[in-house]
């Protein structure tokens, strides 16, 4: 039960159960289309005259529109409904440790256009080239619809009460609006958010789990960086200052490879894709230097990963070795949260098959009760683009989010 904060509360209006069907019927449409206004009707539970007005509200306000008529057995043919997605468009920018991404799609998250260009060292260099980049995808794509805003991810924590860019330790990069400055830059709103956390809602609102409002569930990425984005009933948990599911900062070891955050022992110096590569060329994580020197090599997971299935017994002992911290780290999600699955994603999926066993065996043997140890662990498809869906779903989300009570 949730409690009630006589301090902080918002009071129910006469117009609160209007928007709140108002949005169900605008999901429902979204997740059936395309619908028919008799179908939506016996999908709320109500006469179709009910239905009617919401309908015809959501026409007027452009969220949906009539398409095709469908063909039933016998009487009038119905005309049916559709979200209007193919001409509202989103800007999506993924902010990685060696490459930042930028990509242009529709309110479905169908890709339109996409760039991509090496991270610059200094944000001011990464906010002149998206904003250079964008400038050209609208141009280049006038006719595709009108652009609503831009979904920015970056590798670190957000206050999302100010937009700024709190701690990136992958990039060096602290207390700066990231955010403000590409609005600026772009003369666009601009919506900033952590990576893992834009991963957890690419699954709820443009992946395989969009439609599943009171799902519970973990997104680990384990990419430059490790991160998870927590889901508690079709909500992100953020935490008190936003910083929650920073589990890549879980002390294995104090005496450990030391960490881009700053501290030793990380999960993250043991299973990032940096770990990974300088447990195969027998370097030692000692410094900031040390994961330069490691990219100047241009050795990747994806590459130890066909190494080891062509018989490179020192790349399988990488990965496995990477697969058994990653085993101990889920372990630890799963006695804290206890959460109904755990979603991983990024590089090292790549070689899923190889590192499961270990990284089975080392949750099994860190999990306190045998319920916790059959906690299913989801490797999701490579796709390079869950993180611009997550951005995108920044700007596209909110058209299908509940209301606000008040």
């Amino acid at each position: 039960m949730r409690r009630i904060d006589t301090r902080n509360f918002s009071r129910a209006t006469r117009t609160t159960s209007k928007e709140i069907n108002r949005q169900i019927a605008l999901n429902l449409v979204r997740e059936h289309q395309p619908l028919s206004r008799a179908e939506l009707a016996r999908h709320m539970g109500v006469a179709r005259g009910m239905v009617t007005p919401l309908v015809n509200e959501l026409l007027a306000d452009g969220l949906i529109y009539e398409g095709t008529t469908g063909n039933p057995p016998r009487g009038r043919k119905p005309t049916l409904l559709h979200v209007r997605s193919h001409d509202r468009l989103a800007l999506a920018v993924d902010v990685r440790l060696s490459q930042t991404h930028v990509m242009l799609c529709d309110f479905s998250g169908q890709m339109v256009a996409l760039e991509r260009f090496a991270t610059p060292a200094s944000p001011e260099e990464l906010v002149a080239g998206v904003s250079a980049r964008i400038e050209r995808m609208l141009s280049s794509h006038r006719d595709a619809g009108a652009c609503e805003g831009i979904g920015l991810v970056v590798p670190g924590m957000v206050d999302r009460r100010t937009g700024n860019l709190v701690h990136a330790p992958t990039l060096g990069w602290r207390d700066m609006d990231l955010r403000g400055a590409l609005s600026e830059a772009t003369g666009m709103m601009v919506q900033i958010e952590r990576d893992a956390v834009a991963c957890a809602l690419s699954m709820m609102w443009l992946g395989p789990m969009k439609g599943n409002a009171q799902d519970s569930f973990v997104y680990l990425t384990v990419s430059d960086g490790v991160g998870a984005g927590l889901v508690v009933n079709g909500e992100v948990f953020r935490g008190h200052r936003d910083a929650a599911g920073e589990f890549g900062h879980i002390p294995l070891s104090l005496d450990g490879p030391y960490c881009l955050c700053g501290s030793r022992g990380c999960l993250e110096a043991f299973t990032s894709s940096p770990a990974t590569v300088a447990r195969y060329l027998g370097r030692d994580l000692v410094s900031r230097e040390s994961y330069a020197e490691l990219r100047e090599s241009s050795l990747t997971v994806t590459d130890l990963v066909a190494l080891a299935r062509g018989g490179d017994h020192r790349a399988l002992a990488a990965l496995e070795e990477s697969g058994r911290y990653l085993g101990v780290g889920i372990a630890v999600i799963i006695n804290a949260l206890n959460p109904a699955r755990i979603v991983v994603g990024g590089e090292l999926l790549s070689g899923w098959d190889l590192i499961s066993p270990t990284m089975h065996a080392a949750m099994t043997e860190r999990t306190l009760t045998s319920g916790a140890a059959t906690t299913p662990v989801i490797p999701e498809p490579a796709d390079e683009q869950t993180r611009l869906r997550g951005a995108a779903a920044l700007i596209i989300a909110p058209m299908f989010a509940a209301p606000a009570v008040g």
